[in-house]
């Protein structure tokens, strides 16, 4: 049951006849940020007023005239100028608590009337490379909006396109033919694979660097200083003081763009030192002044069928897959699928073939382009040495799922540095003839180290995943070791401590992730997100702990069928507080969806526990002084628990009855 939806549906009626677009006026009921203005309040009267030519307060009343809430509401109040507050009857939100309390899976949340189809795109590592930090944002938000989803009533297929194919293969094989550790390969692959590739990375990035970035950015800091020393000239010399603000804008970004230039340079100066400064990796550049071809030539040996490359690739994709499927496990993530780039390659000339045939691919400069007016360049599907790209094997995807699953929607949980990438690729789709399905690239932004820098070791390398999970959960444990130490009797054995620590640790990265607005970057804390105090996953499980101790201690075992037959009653605005906002999870988890925002929830979780700790220190449970009032407090109690564990089940994070 959704207060919000049934209020708007109610407010539709009675202002059926008095506007033609009642979308914008449904959208101004909302829940009230102010309890003395009651539980929910209207403000459509203003706009409609103007619309209509009369006052706000004389369309006001008309509203509340043909509003009916009397099964619902207390009579509705005018205030100011035409607000309309509404405040829930206290009959009403019992029953309706005794409802969701009988309901135990779905605790009174409805499922959408018209169910659709999602295709869910996320995680998608490249399988050559262990996880790293920067996989962490889109696992969790993709894992949390497909139960999200699931539990609203959507079919929800999740697909993770992992990276096993292309360059990154390339360079493993060429490592392995000439650098392997046969030892340290035979004792544990991943590790000698991903040493083959970052050394294989590494000589690359040098000759490229020394050979190519170098002296083009070289080239082109003299050109910005050029640049830069005429426009000081015009500003120093423009008259107009209008025209010197101008001319002064404009040097300063002359003068930011050099400053990142200069960056780059010492960027890629220092990597180029570091290799020459290491004998051992001089010596293997000079050996291997034509790395970067080779690699390229054992890609295009792959990609041919080339029988010993193939036999390799082969060999290689398990022990990695192995590795991944360990941190999905610790994270309790599943896939529906798991089709990766190799799925797709004998796929992709066909793909080429059909939109050449339509006239959307065009050769430009030798390579097959499809442009796209208001693109700022054109999506290029082949190159000109016959090669395919991600574009093209993300266009080959596309139509597998839709000729497979035919979704409504499909949905790409990536990088917002892959924004113009996604644009292009559904434009293109769109002008292909896939313009009924919703694409939809669902962004976030950057998890950051306490400088405020994309989050590194201090080395300069990206976290890998499995490090951050080892020391968030490290950490848990002497937080776990330390509370249950400082009772006066400690309630958990050696191994429960560790087992906690597992569901909080892992539990704390995943929800301060999704407790972010998806879209802004955020700062990396293990005390911030291991905090026993505010919006973490740490508080929710604390809370849930403590909902489960109050039954425990009481001995006390309410979770059973028939529950709605007993006794709730409202007798302490603390109470009624905590029912109004349990009751309000149906909209939590529609704004979620609707947004495809996981923080909305969160946010929810965070009001719940707010709520429950209030009504816990102001309302006597197993001491309240009737027994009527126990076993009334003992449900809001049952409700609020079931309620934290629905939400953090949703999240993909785990509860404990005792913390």
């Amino acid at each position: 049951m959704n207060i919000l939806s049934l209020l708007r549906n109610r407010f539709a009626a009675a202002m059926a006849d008095m506007s033609g677009d009642l979308a914008p006026l449904l959208d101004m009921v909302r829940p009230s940020q102010d309890p003395r203005f009651g539980d929910y309040q209207a403000n459509c009267a203003m706009p409609l007023a103007k619309q209509l030519g009369r006052s706000p307060r004389e369309v006001a009343d008309q509203i509340v005239r043909r509003l009916d809430v009397t099964d619902i509401c207390d009579a509705p109040e005018i205030a100011g100028p035409g607000f309309i507050n509404l405040r829930l009857a206290d009959d009403w939100l019992t029953w309706q608590c005794r409802l969701a309390l009988d309901d135990a899976e779905r605790l009174g949340v409805a499922r959408v009337e018209q169910p659709r189809t999602f295709v869910l795109d996320y995680s998608s590592p490249n399988v050559a490379k262990p996880m790293h930090v920067g996989h962490i944002r889109s696992t969790v938000i993709g894992d949390s909006l497909y139960r999200l989803l699931s539990f609203l009533g959507h079919r929800t297929i999740s697909d993770n396109h992992v990276g096993d194919w292309g360059t990154q293969f390339g360079m493993i094989l060429y490592g392995y033919k000439n650098f392997v550790d046969e030892a340290s390969y035979g004792r544990a692959p991943l590790e000698e694979l991903s040493r083959l590739y970052r050394l294989v990375n590494r000589l690359v990035e040098y000759h490229v660097a020394r050979l190519v970035k170098i002296p083009d950015v070289q080239r082109r800091i003299e050109n910005e200083k050029e640049q830069l020393g005429r426009f000081i000239d015009d500003e120093q010399n423009a008259q107009d003081k209008a025209e010197r603000k101008k001319l002064g804008k404009i040097r300063r970004q002359a003068e930011a763009r050099l400053g990142e230039m200069q960056s780059e340079l010492s960027r890629l100066t220092t990597l180029v030192e570091r290799v020459d400064d290491d004998p051992e990796l001089a010596r293997l550049a000079e050996e291997h002044q034509h790395i970067d071809r080779a690699v390229l030539a054992e890609t295009a040996k792959l990609h041919a069928g080339d029988q010993e490359n193939r036999r390799l690739w082969s060999d290689f994709l398990p022990p990695c897959m192995e590795e991944i499927e360990k941190v999905y496990r610790r994270l309790g993530v599943s896939f529906d699928h798991t089709l990766g780039e190799s799925f797709y390659q004998d796929r992709l000339a066909d793909v080429v073939r059909e939109l050449r045939e339509a006239g959307l691919a065009v050769e430009s400069d030798g390579a097959m382009c499809v442009f796209v007016e208001g693109q700022p360049a054109p999506m290029i599907v082949q190159k000109q040495d016959g090669a395919f790209l991600y574009a093209t094997t993300d266009l080959a995807t596309l139509r597998y799922r839709m000729s497979t699953f035919h979704p409504d929607a499909m949905l790409y949980v990536v990088d917002h540095r892959q924004s113009l990438h996604f644009e292009q690729l559904f434009a293109v789709a769109r002008k292909w003839g896939y313009d009924g399905v919703q694409l939809e690239h669902v962004s976030f932004g950057t998890v950051l180290g306490e400088d405020g820098r994309p989050f590194r070791t201090r080395s300069g390398d990206v976290v890998g995943l499995s490090h951050l999970l080892d020391e968030a959960v490290r950490r848990a444990e002497e937080i776990v070791t330390a509370n249950d130490q400082a009772k006066p009797e400690p309630e958990l054995s050696p191994e429960q401590r560790k087992e906690v620590a597992e569901a909080v640790g892992i539990g704390a990265l995943k929800y301060a992730d999704l407790a972010h607005n998806r879209t802004s970057d955020y700062v990396f804390s293990y005390d911030k997100m291991l905090a026993m105090k505010g919006n973490t996953a740490a508080y929710m499980q604390y809370s849930y702990a403590r909902v489960r101790s109050i039954f425990a201690r009481g001995g006390v075992a309410l979770d059973v069928p028939g529950i709605v037959d007993l006794a709730l009653s409202i007798e302490h605005p603390a109470e009624r507080a905590l029912v109004l906002e349990l009751l309000r999870l149906s909209e939590a988890l529609d704004r979620a969806a609707s947004d495809l925002r996981p923080n909305h929830l969160t946010s929810y979780l965070f009001d719940v526990a707010t709520r429950f700790s209030e009504f816990f220190e102001q309302c006597p449970v197993l001491k309240a002084p009737t027994d009527p009032l126990r076993t009334s407090r003992l449900l809001l109690c049952e409700m609020t628990g079931r309620t934290l564990r629905k939400g953090l089940e949703l999240l993909g994070i785990e509860t404990v009855e005792k913390m």
